[in-house]
């Protein structure tokens, strides 16, 4: 088997080329005129914004008190709101689905009762229950963990699923035949070989949480990143909302990557990989 790639100075410079050069681009259009920076600020701006919304203003430096509108120091406090939004919610999507998808994928009795449930509610969008989130839990946070759990609930629920039907027939013939019983083939067959699909599921829904964050708070709750680039919006700072795009962008990035991690440390024995 295959060990997984490593990051090299190679493989570094190929993935930064097409973002290089569509900062040239954007650079380029930005300088020549032909977009109004109202719509579309520089990057060396938009940079400028970033470090604006990251830095706080010292309130007793003297020399630092005319900053205090632009350097807001904000990011860190969205930052936090956000990943405990996204932490929190996934913890509750996650948790409810994954007993549920055992279940299901082992019992033909579960699966019939509850599938035709999942596959009329699957398909509605986590954004279509923001009236009754905000109807059943106010404002703040409630709202918004509540519609990042359903939004991380169906891919961990349907990936369990999957992983346990298919597990392949002659592992549970040969744990039969060696005399395995229930439990021992649960915990010892159908448990490790589900366990690849249920963390494609949890990479997935920890994905789909971090998008559904941001929707709800735009909606409903007065900090995080969400809020702030709807903020932004209102006083058409775009250089503000492209950096806090990115924010949710590099963040984003950052959780996937330590997903991959963890899949790859965890399926070690899955894919023949060395410690």
């Amino acid at each position: 088997m295959s060990r997984p790639s490593r990051i090299t100075p190679a493989a570094l410079a190929r993935g930064a080329l097409v973002p290089l050069i569509a900062v040239a681009v954007w650079q380029a259009l930005s300088s020549s005129g032909m977009v109004n920076p109202t719509v579309l600020p520089s990057p060396g701006a938009v940079v400028v914004r970033w470090w604006h919304y990251l830095l706080p203003a010292d309130p007793y430096d003297p020399a630092q008190s005319w900053l205090a509108w632009a350097l807001s120091g904000e990011m860190l406090t969205d930052a936090y709101s956000s990943l405990y939004r996204v932490v929190l919610g996934f913890v509750v999507g996650a948790g409810l689905a994954l007993p549920l998808g055992l279940l299901m994928g082992t019992s033909e009795r579960v699966y019939g009762l509850m599938d035709p449930l999942v596959q009329v509610l699957r398909p509605i969008p986590p954004i279509a229950y923001i009236p009754l989130a905000i109807l059943w839990f106010g404002l703040g946070n409630p709202p918004a963990v509540f519609l990042i759990a359903i939004g991380a609930f169906f891919p961990v629920l349907m990936n369990t699923i999957a992983g346990v039907r298919h597990v392949d027939g002659i592992y549970l013939r040969a744990a039969r035949n060696l005399g395995a019983g229930s439990l021992t083939m649960f915990v010892r067959v159908i448990l490790p070989a589900a366990t690849p699909y249920i963390l494609a599921g949890a990479r997935i829904g920890i994905g789909t949480a971090f998008i559904v964050v941001i929707v709800s708070e735009m909606i409903a709750v007065n900090a995080g990143l969400g809020f702030r680039i709807l903020e932004a919006r209102e006083f058409m700072w775009s250089d503000k909302i492209i950096a806090g795009m990115f924010t949710i962008g590099f963040l984003g990035l950052g959780i996937d990557i330590a997903m991959n991690r963890l899949n790859n440390h965890l399926l070690r024995w899955h894919r023949g990989l060395d410690s």
